[in-house]
């Protein structure tokens, strides 16, 4: 199990990077619009930067939702390696079995 305070801080992100998702979007089109004057350009990416970090969509970590493993994580599944092979084993997958041979 992951530490709660990594957890949280991940769920945190996701909250920011919503709410900030459309002010980046706009903000993003202006910086990289070549027939904008530099000024404008130059002023939207200074707005940009100054948006906070966590706002970022590329700072989230994708996390099992089980255990919180940051590792080893199928997004198919949004489950971590372990936690799938637990879930298999119990027979909470439908149609997955332990493989022997």
């Amino acid at each position: 199990m992951a530490k709660k305070s990594s957890i949280e801080t991940n769920n945190k992100r996701r909250k920011l990077a919503k709410a900030y998702a459309g002010k980046r979007a706009r903000l993003k089109e202006i910086a990289r619009d070549r027939s904008l004057p530099m000024e404008e350009r130059f002023a939207a990416q200074l707005k940009l930067s100054e948006l906070p970090r966590n706002s970022a969509p590329s700072r989230i970590r994708n996390r099992c939702e089980v255990s919180g493993r940051p590792r080893a994580f199928y997004r198919k599944l949004k489950m971590s390696r372990i936690a799938l092979r637990e879930y298999a084993l119990n027979g909470a997958v439908p149609g997955m079995v332990k493989s022997s041979w």
